[in-house]
């Protein structure tokens, strides 16, 4: 048993050492030019350089992440091919469908989450309301007449608006969009009340007054919004309003593997420059979770977005 513990462990370490032996692929769960594409194109840039080797960017959007997934589920578990995604692919998604071509806690190495993104509830500035509890209390005179967007059944805004309902015994209305870029113009324009939205994309409008925020998720306040109250001091933990970042392996890559790829992610991401020019001011929080802590955060996840799911009755598009 000791010889071939020995064995296993010799190989491992000489996988870490030959690895890369060609270009990495990046495969990435949405088209270019999002916020997670920009990030992942400035990791590849840093860890090709780091490997002596390039890591190519690879964009398969569709079905709700579902096709770059299961292009990396299928490939070889030789740590050559990496999945960007975000919590949709593994806390959400194994909820919302019946049947996936792959199984998302079996077939994939949790690597590391690598950024948390606070998500905001914003209002049309004409909503009688400025606080969670004021909004609260206008929705129970006005219930099913205040409106929030959304980018689809499923979607993180419908599961936290959801969930603010139950929570809240409130009556509100979901109001789908199309894409996730359409949510925050249709409050602005008057369209909708209410969404849920990240930091990025709701600063600009909230300095131009087109927008005001009500609550942020998250544990603590953001840096970048400190008068805004986060869900949870308001009464409200369950709210679940954040997602986040993560890179994965296909299953049964070498965890020497798995562990180098985190340890030098994590480096990139303590660089002070990048960390506060292209994380901290966009309003990402900076994690850089080891393996083992990913699949716990990711257990956990997955199990609070399954509630959400359940009370939403959402089911996918």
């Amino acid at each position: 048993m000791r010889f071939f513990l020995g064995v296993f462990l010799v190989f491992s370490c000489f996988a870490a050492q030959a690895w890369p032996e060609k270009p990495v692929r990046l495969v990435v769960a949405y088209p270019p030019g999002g916020g997670i594409d920009v990030m992942a194109r400035q990791l590849a840039e840093k860890l090709g350089a780091q490997w002596g080797q390039p890591v190519v960017v690879e964009n398969r959007p569709g079905a709700n992440t579902i096709i770059a997934a299961d292009a990396v589920a299928k490939s070889a578990a030789d740590g050559h091919t990496l999945l960007m995604t975000t919590d949709a692919t593994f806390s959400i998604n194994p909820h919302l469908y019946a049947k996936l071509p792959y199984d998302a806690e079996r077939d994939f190495a949790p690597v590391t989450m690598l950024v948390l993104l606070q998500q905001l509830l914003v209002a049309h500035p004409s909503l009688a309301a400025n606080t969670l509890p004021e909004l609260i209390n206008l929705a129970k005179k006005r219930p099913g007449d205040i409106r929030y967007a959304s980018y689809g059944s499923g979607s993180q805004p419908h599961l936290s608006g959801e969930m603010l309902k139950y929570k809240a015994g409130i009556d509100l209305v979901h109001v789908p969009y199309k894409g996730i870029s359409l949510a925050v113009p249709a409050v602005m324009a008057g369209e909708v009340e209410l969404t849920f939205a990240g930091i990025a994309t709701s600063m600009g409008p909230l300095k131009a007054g087109r927008i005001k925020a009500i609550a942020i998720g998250g544990a603590q306040r953001s840096p970048l919004l400190p008068q805004v109250p986060t869900f949870a001091e308001l009464g409200y933990p369950e709210v679940e309003t954040h997602a986040w970042f993560g890179l994965f392996l296909p299953a049964g890559t070498a965890k020497s593997i798995s562990e180098k790829i985190y340890s030098e992610a994590r480096k990139i991401l303590e660089e002070p420059e990048f960390r506060q020019k292209q994380l901290v001011d966009k309003g990402y929080e900076v994690v850089g979770s080891s393996p083992d802590q990913f699949a716990v955060f990711l257990k956990k996840d997955r199990e609070s977005r399954g509630r959400a799911v359940k009370i939403s009755g959402a089911k996918a598009e």
